[in-house]
């Protein structure tokens, strides 16, 4: 049920202070911290330009990782905070908790949809609009879904999909209470304007 984790690495820093701090930039790395999970803490380094990587990519601190320090059991971590010098805007220091495998987290879910060929409203020519391509979900961190599927069999033009329409795996839920809707099936634009013009 998991999907793929990615995985993270990091090095055992030595030394704590902010001279080791200091040290850890000047050589190329960000110091951070892994914390939680009913172990001590451990310090870390981790590679400057592979931080940075993963910050571009998106989505940070709602990512799961499997934290892979050398002469270290993988751990499960979230990211809790990110510091950055506030000049530069660039990653100064990281936090990450662990998590045991009955945590609770906050994560986006892909969603995926299945049965095109069984909507009508598609078969007639209307566009699946998709609203929401994720859901973010509060899930148990040892059961993590790979994705929420929406199926789109007998949908027809018109029709709106809320996220009380979708099957979600056993444990999760929205973070959002609301109702809100992941995708649509719009009328072709020929028959839109059609209708237009009937009115």
């Amino acid at each position: 049920m998991a999907g793929e984790i990615p995985d993270f690495h990091a090095e055992v820093r030595t030394g704590t202070g902010k001279g080791a701090a200091r040290q850890a930039r000047r050589e190329g790395n960000v110091p951070g911290i892994v914390y939680g999970g009913g172990q001590d803490p451990l310090a870390i380094s981790i590679n400057y330009n592979t931080l940075l990587k993963r910050l571009k990519m998106g989505r940070f601190l709602s990512t799961l990782f499997n934290l892979k320090v050398e002469g270290q059991d993988d751990t499960r971590v979230i990211c809790r905070s990110v510091q950055r010098d506030v000049v530069r805007d660039v990653p100064t220091h990281v936090d990450f908790m662990r998590l045991r495998q009955t945590s609770r987290i906050n994560l986006f879910i892909h969603v995926t949809f299945i049965n095109h060929e069984a909507a009508p409203g598609l078969k007639r020519g209307g566009t699946l609009t998709v609203v929401r391509p994720e859901v973010e979900l509060e899930v148990t961190a040892g059961d993590i879904p790979d994705h929420i599927t929406v199926d789109l069999k007998g949908r027809n033009i018109g029709d709106v999909i809320h996220i009380s329409d979708v099957v979600l795996p056993e444990g999760a839920v929205p973070t959002i209470s609301r109702n809100f809707v992941i995708a649509n099936i719009a009328a072709p634009s020929g028959l839109r304007s059609a209708d237009n013009e009937g009115e």
